[in-house]
């Protein structure tokens, strides 16, 4: 493929950015034609935007043959119901799922999350899975070639070391996906497809824990949609950011909440970007029975903080990132306990 022009900014003679490198790009127009292409190429790469991707290639840190773009799979780019169950194909759009009647509606977090990503013109083309399977982050990681190289690498790619944290043999790249989380206060779960069948799986099992090799799935295998049940709560996800326009989340926390004559029969909450996998909180029974005041506020968002584990992968401290998205939890539940 050679219609992408490389655009370049140079610090001290040296390119930020590479040239994208050259590959095979496949457009099957069905699942099973996808399947079978990477069959036959197991080095390929599926692609819905390529917003992180691309970025990813072009700096080297993803090296293949092979691209499978998935945006004529048709079966992977409907929202629809099965019964209770919302199916959200893997190949919908972020800008399609945050503006979905259904979803503004049943499922707000999940909306809001989606509308939180990046900028407009990343929403257009990024899709449901990409925010699901996106790549982890850190400040050792996302770097040009030569500034990577320069520091010996790193656990994650090509090094020997987490520079992050040098006595672990374990990768801290941080999730940084805004989607997970308010998925996971629905508990939903995806449907996984590759050269050995289908299979069903909670979100929460996508995730491995380890930075560097961050998804659980088999060669082959591709998310090919969601399913979430039925809300019986109301929810909302906010993040922190430097930017307000396009950055990835420093902190992101999604908050579900269920209310009984006047008094809290449901909690749910999840972060992003404070571990290496999104994540449920837990311990949150014993709110049960309770009112939602500003004292219950505050011991919520001190759970949530304590739970929240980000290291030093980012310019902001660990220290803030925890502050931040506790104070973020505690502001969604007064909110919602107000609804």
């Amino acid at each position: 493929m050679g219609g992408i022009a490389p655009l370049f900014r140079k610090s001290r003679g040296r390119r930020l950015m590479e040239a994208l490198p050259k590959f095979r790009l496949h457009r099957p127009d069905t699942l099973d034609e996808a399947l079978a292409t990477i069959k036959a190429e197991p080095d390929a790469r599926f692609v819905g935007g390529g917003t992180d991707l691309i970025v990813n290639m072009r700096r080297g840190l993803v090296e293949t043959p092979a691209l499978i773009d998935l945006n004529n799979v048709a079966e992977m780019q409907n929202i629809a119901h099965d019964g209770d169950t919302l199916i959200i194909g893997s190949a919908v759009t972020l800008d399609v799922l945050a503006g979905d009647k259904t979803v503004v509606r049943d499922f707000p977090a999940i909306a809001q999350a989606a509308a939180e990503v990046a900028g407009p013109t990343h929403r257009n083309v990024a899709t449901v899975g990409g925010n699901l399977c996106l790549d982890t982050r850190c400040i050792f990681y996302n770097q040009s070639g030569w500034w990577r190289e320069s520091n010996d690498f790193c656990l994650k790619y090509r090094g020997e070391i987490c520079h992050v944290a040098p006595k672990s043999k374990r990768c801290f790249a941080v999730f940084s996906g805004d989607l997970a989380p308010a998925l996971l206060i629905h508990e939903a779960t995806i449907s996984v497809a590759g050269p050995g069948g289908e299979r069903q799986l909670p979100l929460a099992e996508l995730y491995s824990g380890d930075g560097a090799d961050y998804l659980a799935l088999h060669p082959g295998e591709i998310v090919t949609s969601v399913a979430v049940p039925k809300p019986n709560l109301q929810s909302a996800y906010r993040k922190a950011r430097v930017r307000g326009s396009i950055d990835f989340p420093l902190a992101g926390v999604a908050v579900g909440l269920r209310m009984a004559d006047g008094k809290i029969a449901d909690l749910r909450a999840a972060l992003t970007a404070c571990d290496t996998k999104p994540f449920s909180v837990g311990g949150l029974d014993t709110f049960l029975g309770k009112s939602v005041d500003e004292s219950i506020a505050q011991d919520f968002g001190e759970i949530v903080q304590q739970q929240a584990r980000p290291m030093r992968t980012t310019m902001s401290t660990p220290w803030y990132r925890r502050r931040v998205v506790a104070r973020l939890a505690r502001r969604l539940l007064l909110e919602l306990g107000a609804s």
